[in-house]
């Protein structure tokens, strides 16, 4: 029986580690990461139609031909040379030009949501392949979870799952462009590079504290983000075991062992901020929800 609808849960992503090790062919630069998805996710509900429609209510992000949603639908039929069409509304929850992957999860939920919705049977290769091409953490969305991230996002190294813990994320009221955190970088460098390595050894011994010993962000110091440091100081003060800013930015987030704390933060953070966010380690990817 064909399915007429499907419903799709898309992850965000932090950074818990970020390194610039250097550049590749094309003015990419080669990261170096280890990226976690979290219980903040976009809901993305599938329709069979005759057309291609995609919707995001109360959402700003233009909806055009550059819109990730809209290049992953396109991209599937491309790949499948399927000749239908889909409606798509996307309750977006993931905050924009954050560094939170939001965009890159509305692509995977779009391909997984199309998957089985026309019953494709792409493979997780096919899928990351296809999502490769509209994003660079596309793959990662689609495989979710804890992973090694490498070159520009490309290379994916899946690792044991992520010490429990809880997440306060706060997003200042100004949004970071990617492009331009880059092109800072290129201009102004960092004095921190993060230990991956440490970090990875952290995850697989289970060891919360070595996780955030570890934890640090090459593109914070250049990222022009001034409400940061006052973000950061308010985690660290409610107990965080470190504090971050998570991808290009601009969002930060607090690390905590106890649940109560972490409320106590983001009712703080809540009081200056509208953008509050308490969440936990999701071990998936995008997926169908049932």
């Amino acid at each position: 029986m064909q399915k007429k609808t499907v419903t799709v849960l898309a992850p965000a992503k932090l950074n818990l580690s970020l390194d610039v090790v250097g550049t590749l062919p094309g003015g990419y630069h080669d990261l170096d990461m280890v990226m976690q998805a979290i219980t903040l996710h976009e809901t993305l509900v599938l329709r069979r139609s005759r057309y291609l429609n995609v919707r995001m209510p109360g959402s700003f992000v233009p909806v055009n031909e550059k819109n990730t949603a809209v290049k992953a639908a396109l991209a599937f039929f491309h790949y499948t040379g399927l000749l239908a069409g889909v409606d798509i509304t996307i309750h977006k929850q993931v905050p924009v030009r954050a560094g939170m992957a939001g965009g890159s999860a509305d692509a995977a939920g779009v391909l997984v949501g199309m998957n089985e919705l026309y019953g494709a049977r792409l493979s997780m290769s096919e899928l990351c392949a296809l999502g490769a091409s509209i994003g660079a953490d596309v793959p990662f969305a689609l495989m979710g979870g804890t992973c090694r991230v490498k070159g520009v996002g490309d290379l994916l190294k899946p690792l044991p799952p992520c010490p429990d813990c809880f997440f306060v994320v706060v997003m200042p009221s100004v949004g970071i462009s990617t492009p331009e955190a880059f092109q800072r970088y290129d201009r102004m460098g960092s004095p921190l590079h993060p230990d991956c390595d440490r970090q990875e050894a952290a995850i697989r011994a289970g060891d919360l504290p070595g996780l955030c010993a570890a934890a640090g962000n090459a593109l914070e110091h250049c990222s022009g983000a001034t409400e940061t440091p006052a973000i950061r100081a308010l985690l660290d003060e409610y107990g965080a075991l470190t504090s971050l800013m998570t991808g290009s930015g601009a969002a930060v987030f607090g690390v905590f062992n106890a649940e109560d704390k972490a409320q106590a933060a983001a009712e703080a953070l809540r009081a200056r901020y509208k953008q509050v966010y308490l969440a936990r380690p999701d071990r998936g990817g995008a997926r169908v929800s049932q």
